[in-house]
């Protein structure tokens, strides 16, 4: 660890061990489990009971847990869903799309729980898991409608286009379906959590050091620290709701682009 004398205290640099632990269940097994994976099952548990409790007894005008779940999937249905698949496709993959916002939404807050302070997501393999779900989806889709090679050259072969300049579109076209919607699903949800976990542990660590540690007038500096902090907390939760906003949106575009492969 890396340690920097400045004033009359230390910083020690955060190692990868401070983002990433070591496993603390099962150690050693096939089924261990670090403090990420503990977080992810947990996060996926509360979001199931939260419906589960929220709709076991719906009442026609919904009170309590029942109106915010009522509220949360309207809320998918029509400005996610429907708005880019329509009204009976929407209705059609409702269900999933609405999974994949709420455990991505409940994954992100615990990037700004106290005592989690980190999300689900800021690690590659749950992202990694929600891109192959929407990839498998839209693949799926564009199969069963127009069969494995209808799809295909559906897809890649843009209509009225020269002869010579298919040598060029075709590859780019199935490296995007293939390859770099998948990735990008990817690297965005988790570039963007990560990030954010950082900046707040670097801001947080700033605070500690100015306030405790170093004492004296650079305590000024450990008071704005702390206030950007706070500030950049409230960023953290628009850019957690925009991420699985976004997440869930581009799976319905993909969706809808399988469904009309033809329509070029």
């Amino acid at each position: 660890m890396s340690v920097t004398t400045f004033a009359q205290g230390e910083f020690h640099a955060p190692t990868l061990d401070d983002f990433f632990p070591e496993a603390v269940l099962f150690d050693g097994t096939i089924f261990q489990l670090d403090r990420l994976m503990i977080i992810r099952l947990v996060m996926a548990l509360v979001v199931a009971l939260v419906f589960v409790i929220a709709f076991r007894s719906p009442k026609i005008v919904p009170r309590g847990l029942q109106n915010v779940g009522e509220v949360g999937l309207e809320f998918v249905r029509k400005n996610i869903a429907e708005e880019i698949l329509g009204k009976e496709q929407g209705k059609r993959f409702l269900p999933l799309v609405a999974t994949v916002f709420f455990a991505i939404l409940a994954m992100n807050l615990t990037s700004i729980i106290p005592f989690l302070n980190i999300s689900a997501n800021a690690r590659i393999g749950m992202p990694l898991v929600l891109a192959l779900v929407a990839y498998i989806t839209y693949w799926y889709v564009g199969i069963r409608k127009f069969g494995f090679f209808g799809y295909i050259k559906s897809s890649i072969v843009l209509p009225d286009v020269p002869l010579p300049i298919h040598f060029l579109l075709v590859p780019i076209e199935f490296f995007q379906i293939a390859l770099l919607r998948p990735f990008t699903l990817t690297i965005r949800l988790m570039a963007n959590m990560l990030s954010g976990h950082i900046m707040l542990v670097l801001f947080f660590s700033a605070t500690q050091f100015f306030l405790f540690t170093s004492g004296g007038v650079m305590s000024v500096f450990g008071v704005g620290s702390l206030l950007v902090g706070i500030a950049f907390t409230f960023f953290e939760l628009l850019v957690i709701f925009l991420q699985a906003y976004i997440f869930a949106l581009l799976l319905c575009v993909y969706i809808d682009s399988s469904l009309h492969a033809d329509a070029h």
